[in-house]
């Protein structure tokens, strides 16, 4: 209404053509507008799952793809997570209208654009043990800009443990050529104080990076509170943790929380092995030197080293083979006749360590 004093007013000092453009014009302010876009509305569900992990409930739910079909996602702007506890006499069935009147929001999750195109979020809820066993239900709903909250997520119903054990300690690691070792210190307790730890194994995680998610190497759980792992790469950073397996409700196995994280960066400080098994052949005019592969796979050549004398001290033997040799055979034809040569071999790898001298061998050329 383009009017900014009321209209009785004007109306008493104006001419009859100036009360009819008021009047028309009133009418006009009265005609319907265009239709508005309705409202946006929450009407995507979360769909959620759980388990427990030491003294932690973990729920998971995977995000919606902005691209799904209209009005399923409008504006999503944080999810409120539910919990109540009851009874485990209370039957599992609950309508939505009773969940909503008998529990509470235990935390409030922001979601950015960023969390959008089917991505999965978490939701840890910390508990304390109060002595009497108890059922958890959870739920999820998304909430948009003006406070519209869409429906609830399915219930997720746990009944936790409370004699889960704690978390391994002290972990560290001891490196061989084969494997990084593991070890750590076995829990006593569990999470709700009472002892001795409820332990069936431990599992055994490893990630090349602190965000990326680890990977469980072990196929079972391992009983010792040691590991080797073999199948590592010097030169590449590792990020390790162990969690304590336990006997959980219904005999299900639960893993405690981690341990602390271990990073190590393998150096490859060890020399290969002394080529063995090498041999001599003479003729006139050379020598052959003959020796097998080494056993380790990172081995990239060798080196051959001569001498006239048997007692000279190694390190000031001739070097035949400035360039390391990738073969396993060596020919010496710079030899004179009547002379007798003394030869060993060492090998090396691609961090350049040397492996200590091979046995010595000699032939007298013809």
């Amino acid at each position: 209404m383009p009017l900014s004093f009321p209209v009785k007013q004007f109306v008493s000092k104006a001419p009859l053509a100036v009360l009819a453009l008021v009047l028309l014009t009133s009418l006009s302010c009265g005609k319907r507008k265009p239709p508005l876009p309705p409202e946006e509305r929450v009407l995507q569900r979360a769909t959620i799952t759980g388990f427990q992990r030491g003294n932690q409930v973990v729920l998971s739910w995977k995000m919606p793809n902005r691209n799904a079909p209209e009005g399923s996602v409008l504006n999503i702007k944080r999810a409120d997570i539910y919990r109540l506890t009851e009874p485990l006499t209370t039957p599992q069935n609950l309508s939505e209208e009773e969940f909503a009147s008998r529990s509470l929001i235990i935390a409030t999750m922001p979601i950015t654009d960023a969390d959008f195109g089917a991505k999965t979020l978490q939701f840890s809820d910390s508990l304390q043990f109060a002595g009497q066993p108890a059922r958890l239900r959870y739920a999820v709903r998304f909430v948009n800009a003006s406070g519209q909250k869409a429906a609830f997520s399915n219930f997720f119903l746990l009944e936790p443990a409370a004699h889960v054990a704690n978390a391994p300690t002290s972990l560290s690691s001891e490196l061989t050529q084969e494997s990084v070792r593991l070890s750590w210190q076995a829990p006593t307790s569990n999470i709700d104080g009472s002892g001795p730890a409820n332990i069936i194994g431990y599992n055994i995680y490893r990630s090349e990076s602190e965000k990326i998610p680890a990977k469980l190497l072990n196929k079972s759980p391992v009983n010792d509170n040691r590991y080797d792992d073999s199948f590592f790469e010097f030169e590449k950073e590792y990020f390790y943790f162990v969690r304590t397996v336990s006997l959980g409700t219904d005999a299900q196995p639960t893993e405690s929380s981690e341990s602390n994280i271990f990073r190590i960066k393998p150096v490859d400080t060890f020399p290969p092995s002394a080529p063995a098994a090498v041999t001599i052949a003479a003729t006139p005019t050379e020598i052959s030197v003959f020796f097998p592969a080494n056993p380790e796979p990172d081995v990239v050549g060798y080196r051959i080293y001569r001498s006239t004398d048997p007692d000279l001290v190694k390190e000031r033997w001739e070097l035949l083979t400035p360039e390391l040799l990738t073969t396993n055979t060596f020919q010496d034809n710079k030899v004179e006749s009547g002379k007798t040569y003394f030869y060993y071999v060492t090998a090396t790898d691609k961090f350049k360590n040397v492996s200590a001298p091979s046995d010595v061998v000699n032939e007298t050329i013809p």
